[in-house]
């Protein structure tokens, strides 16, 4: 049976390029998504980083979903300590109801930013996650004791389901909680550098069927840039390897472009990091990324694999989409 395959899109803004014309660029991504058949399309939460553009979520799955047909879409993920559970279950109660079957409510307990923004965000506390799901869902439909001081909240639209709820990890330490109360889960490969095959393995354990989610479904992100050439595909891959080296040395600013990345002065450290991402990405050539994530689906049976591709060039990007879905199948 072959694994659908779904993107996930972090709106990067590449040097050179305006912060609204990466927004607006967007539509194109959704667009090719929509007719090559990919699975669904999610929007990730970060705020305060020049390289990403995808601070609300929710408001470009509204635009994308104006401009497709067939996709689903959403929040990879919504930050839900950044967020009262209300507002949210608001949110995506009206884009359910705006675009019925085509809405995922993908939630993580990380802030998707660094200290001072949480700050200026007003963040909930990470521990208060598991109190925040449990009001997500009970204003999504599932209800609250009559004693509960939220028994007569009313999320509107009221007859309306929240969409699916989805647990995104990188560690491995929600994924037995997402299994124990029926939620899909996905796990963020690529980014994290642990396995996923223990995070999988405990959401599967720990699953108990739900109305959502009958059985376990389990997501994993990964890293892909592809193009018709290894040479090309690495040549590509060198503004991820730049972008990777900034992120440890907490310098944040556009994407850059390959050439850019070509001429910076690695040092040795530097390399380092470069290869360890490196490691967990697929890169290459049509056959040597199904190589790669047929391995890696092999290691962890996955139910679906999500493209996070950080490309600079905009026609590279889309290519790399069309390649993996005409001519990458995988199997299990």
């Amino acid at each position: 049976m072959s694994v659908p395959f779904s993107i996930l899109d972090v709106v990067g803004v590449p040097e050179g390029t305006p912060d609204a014309v990466a927004l607006r660029r967007l539509v194109e991504l959704a667009r090719l998504g929509d007719e090559l058949g990919f699975a669904r399309l999610w929007y990730a939460e970060h705020h305060s980083f020049p390289t990403i553009a995808s601070s609300s979520p929710e408001l470009l799955i509204a635009h994308a979903a104006a401009h497709t047909q067939r996709i689903r879409l959403g929040s990879g993920g919504v930050m839900l300590p950044n967020h009262a559970p209300l507002r949210i279950a608001e949110q995506y109660k009206t884009l359910e109801a705006l675009h019925p079957g085509r809405i995922d409510l993908g939630i993580g307990r990380a802030g998707g930013t660094d200290p001072r923004t949480l700050r200026a965000l007003y963040a909930f506390a990470p521990e208060r996650f598991p109190e925040q799901v449990h009001d997500l869902r009970g204003f999504g439909g599932a209800g609250f004791p009559e004693d509960h001081p939220f028994a007569s909240v009313r999320a509107v639209p009221e007859d309306v389901a929240l969409p699916p709820i989805w647990i995104l990890g990188s560690s491995g330490a929600s994924a037995g909680y997402a299994g124990s109360l029926g939620l899909g889960y996905g796990f963020a490969a690529h980014f994290a550098t642990a396995s996923p095959v223990p995070a999988l393995q405990a959401y599967r354990r720990s699953f108990k069927p739900s109305a959502a989610f009958p059985a376990p479904h389990a997501i994993v992100c990964v890293g892909v840039i592809c193009a018709e050439t290894d040479e090309e595909a690495d040549w590509l891959a060198k503004s991820s390897d730049l972008m990777w080296v900034r992120m440890h040395r907490m310098i944040h600013e556009k994407f850059p472009s390959p050439e850019t990345a070509a001429a910076f002065p690695y040092t040795d450290a530097d390399r380092a990091i470069i290869a360890e991402h490196r490691r967990h990405q697929a890169i290459g050539s049509p056959e040597t990324v199904r190589r790669k994530l047929q391995q890696l689906l092999d290691d962890c049976g996955a139910d679906e694999i999500m493209l996070s591709s950080n490309i600079h060039d905009q026609a590279a990007r889309l290519r790399s989409h069309r390649l993996v879905k005409e001519h990458v199948q995988l199997l299990v």
